[in-house]
């Protein structure tokens, strides 16, 4: 069962303040800095030669910062990012790049792209972009009811990365043929995904320990 008490975000316990405005300037701070960290991550990507979606290091991203920010902060962030890539290059992709290694001829390419934009619908890949919304939200809710103090952490990503794919395989299927949009939108990413959730689920508890032995070291968070 999901508990209804809600306790401190891990941003809370790193990053303390009491007054109102204090905590506005420091929302307002740390929406943007987790959208700039998922654009980012989105630069460094593998292109596949069969599909119109990369592999990056988004879905990580956006796990940490429904996680760290909590469901309100770390959704704000991912729509933040979505608008940033609607008129500056903060998309996965783009026809430049600053290094690329090719793994055979028409084969699998890593890289370290200049990054594109657009409007989210007209991507084949934008619908994982709208989907990074509540997949944040749901992440950072599910934390801010104390999973990612405990083994639940595992399930509370599993389920934001879930919800991640349900928008990203709808719209993909208006770009790809139907019976491909598995194919070409799901199953490369498991492998990549599951190590992403073991990142993400194992460094959060971490995270909690570090600052519990600082409590008990130093005393409560102020």
């Amino acid at each position: 069962m999901i508990s209804e008490r809600k306790t401190l975000s891990l941003i809370d316990a790193v990053v303390p303040v009491e007054r109102f405005g204090s905590r506005i300037a420091r929302d307002v701070a740390l929406i943007v800095l987790f959208s700039l960290i998922v654009a980012g991550s989105a630069r460094i990507s593998v292109h596949l030669p069969f599909t119109p979606v990369p592999i990056t290091g988004q879905t990580l991203a956006v796990l940490l910062a429904g996680a760290a920010l909590g469901s309100w902060r770390g959704a704000a962030a991912l729509v933040l990012y979505a608008v940033e890539g609607s008129q500056f290059s903060f998309f996965a992709g783009g026809s430049d790049s600053v290094f690329h290694w090719q793994a055979g001829s028409g084969g699998y390419i890593f890289g370290i792209t200049s990054g594109s934009s657009g409007l989210v619908w007209d991507l084949a890949s934008g619908g994982y972009i709208i989907g990074f919304i509540p997949a944040a939200f749901l992440v950072g809710f599910l934390c801010e009811r104390g999973w990612d103090r405990k083994s639940w952490i595992i399930v509370a990503m599993l389920a934001g990365n879930v919800v991640l794919y349900v928008p990203g395989l709808l719209q993909l299927s208006f770009f790809v043929p139907n019976d491909k949009v598995m194919e070409y939108g799901l199953y490369p990413f498991i492998a990549g995904d599951l190590i992403k959730l073991y990142i993400a689920a194992v460094s959060l508890p971490i995270a909690w320990q570090l600052l519990n032995l600082k409590q008990r070291r130093y005393g409560p968070w102020t």
